[in-house]
């Protein structure tokens, strides 16, 4: 799949447009902190200018065709203009981080225009301590998570020095299609899933044994997302109507403590994310006046499907499944290890599988009855708030010469959704961004502070485990060096007797030398 003129949405893009409304927006992004001076916005718009080739979506609007004969369209933007898109602020003194976290909860709380590229970004100077930022927004139609991050080629450099970029000539928008062209380009669209489909039975054909064993997978893995269907998530303080306003909050972690978690007291990063997001979420409920005996939230986590292959590709190409937030179990261990193999089922079962095969069939869905499927994928049955975790570079990226210091990644609130929660990995960082209703929660600082206390306990928790096992290793190194001293000690007297019994003459030996005595004294 490349980036080209008339593309048509997937189904899981199209479900982002159906699923925005005025309070719920469909875009995402991050806020990302720089140190330095900013650099002039002449400057910084020319090197965007000068990549920009390298992602031709960030050039195109979407055309719906007539009657909604099949799903909306990429065409080149022949009023494309880099200025609109690139926005030019600063805060007032003092200029500290409450008042920016402001600047990105009302920017996140407007729309973007649909007549135009589906993105902005906001060069923002007056930070305290000689710093700037960018905040970045793209509709979730445009990109997802995972291949965002290979969209910092646009922007990023590995060093210090801008790297040069070829290819950049001058570009030239397409004409925008009539009527007719959108409805043809429709019609080639369903014809190509159509022979993509042929093109898999023909497949099937020729190795039916393989060919029946993924049916079957298929089967059950729809199978088991329409059961999380039936059995829905509980009702909280989280789902209720919201407002187009929103809150913004942020969270610093170090990578390494996470690792030593899951090192200590098992799982992987992202089971302690889980397990941390819980314990949170329960202090949070009890604040609240909640009751959490017997409560597991759950929480939709994107996990993508996309090829090695496909990897420069924009476009979702994710599937959802349902992670557990166990809020019920106060024992921060406990937690983690009830996430842990909760998470390990989630993985050898077919949700994943499911999704995907849902989203595929939908494809071939009329666009009203895709709105509808779309509506109900984001139905607080299903899930209670987002939590996605994207893995990010380890090394640390630049602009302009400036270092990038902070990463904090912005998610999106789906309709009677008043929290979620995006986390993102960069050099030696795991940082969180909160989003929320502006209205529904106003106590999200509470929430972010929960998240470090959580954070904390099962690092307490790690560091106890790692004691109890180094104390139980220098037991054994103790026993073992003993009983290699014993070893020793009893191979050295085994050496001495022997070397004693050698050197003791025999009572034969003593009776010739007393005869050799009187021998001599006769």
């Amino acid at each position: 799949m490349g980036q080209n003129h008339l593309d048509q949405l997937t189904a899981v893009d199209a479900s982002f447009l159906h699923n925005e409304g005025e309070s719920s927006h469909m875009h995402v992004g991050a806020m990302t902190t720089f140190e330095g001076p900013a650099p002039p916005i002449n400057d910084f718009l020319d090197q965007i200018r000068s990549r920009l080739h390298l992602v031709p979506r960030y050039r195109q609007k979407l055309v719906f065709p007539p009657l909604e004969t099949s799903r909306p369209m990429w065409v080149d933007d022949s009023n494309f203009n880099l200025e609109y898109h690139i926005r030019h602020t600063a805060l007032p003194d003092p200029g500290d981080e409450g008042q920016l976290l402001s600047m990105v909860g009302r920017i996140f709380s407007q729309r973007l225009d649909r007549s135009k590229p589906l993105w902005e970004m906001w060069l923002v100077e007056g930070l305290a301590d000689d710093r700037f930022a960018l905040i970045t927004k793209t509709h979730h139609a445009l990109i997802d998570g995972v291949s965002g991050v290979d969209l910092a080629t646009v922007l990023f450099d590995l060093s210090s020095e801008p790297r040069k970029i070829e290819g950049g000539e001058e570009w030239i928008a397409r004409a925008e299609p009539s009527s007719a062209e959108l409805v043809a380009a429709g019609i080639r669209g369903w014809i190509g899933a159509g022979a993509e489909v042929v093109g898999r039975l023909a497949r099937g054909m020729t190795q039916p044994a393989a060919a029946l064993g993924a049916v079957r997978e298929a089967v059950e893995g729809v199978g088991e997302v329409v059961w999380e269907g039936l059995n829905p998530a509980p009702v909280t303080p989280l789902n209720v109507e919201i407002g187009p306003h929103r809150r913004v909050a942020v969270v610093r972690n170090e990578l390494d403590d996470y690792k030593r978690i899951k090192n200590a007291l098992g799982g992987t990063v992202n089971d302690v994310v889980l397990a941390v997001v819980s314990g949170a979420l329960a202090s949070w409920l009890h604040s609240r006046g909640v009751r959490t005996e017997g409560m597991e939230l759950r929480g939709l986590v994107p996990v993508s499907t996309r090829t090695a292959d496909q990897h420069n590709q924009l476009g979702n190409q994710i599937a959802a499944v349902r992670g557990p937030l166990p809020v019920y179990i106060k024992d921060p261990v406990a937690r983690l290890r009830f996430v842990k193999q909760a998470m390990d089922g989630v993985k050898e079962s077919k949700q994943a599988l499911g999704a995907e095969v849902i989203a595929g069939a939908q494809n071939f869905a009329p666009p009203t009855l895709l709105a509808q499927a779309a509506r109900l994928n984001f139905s607080t049955r299903l899930f209670n708030l987002i939590v996605t975790n994207v893995p990010g570079p380890q090394f640390p990226l630049y602009v302009l010469g400036r270092e990038l210091k902070d990463l904090f990644p912005v998610a999106f609130l789906p309709e009677n959704h008043a929290l979620a929660i995006a986390i993102m990995s960069y050099n030696g960082q795991l940082n969180f961004g909160l989003l929320a209703d502006y209205d529904a929660m106003p106590d999200l600082d509470f929430l972010a502070d929960a998240i470090v206390e959580a954070r904390q306990e099962l690092l307490v928790a790690a560091e106890l485990a790692e004691s109890v096992i180094a104390t139980a290793e220098a037991k054994v190194e103790a026993k073992e060096r003993s009983l290699a001293k014993t070893k020793r000690t009893t191979k050295t007297k085994t050496k001495t007797v022997g070397a004693k019994a050698k050197a003791k003459p025999s009572a034969g030996a003593k009776s010739r030398k007393i005869l050799n005595v009187g021998a001599l004294k006769r």
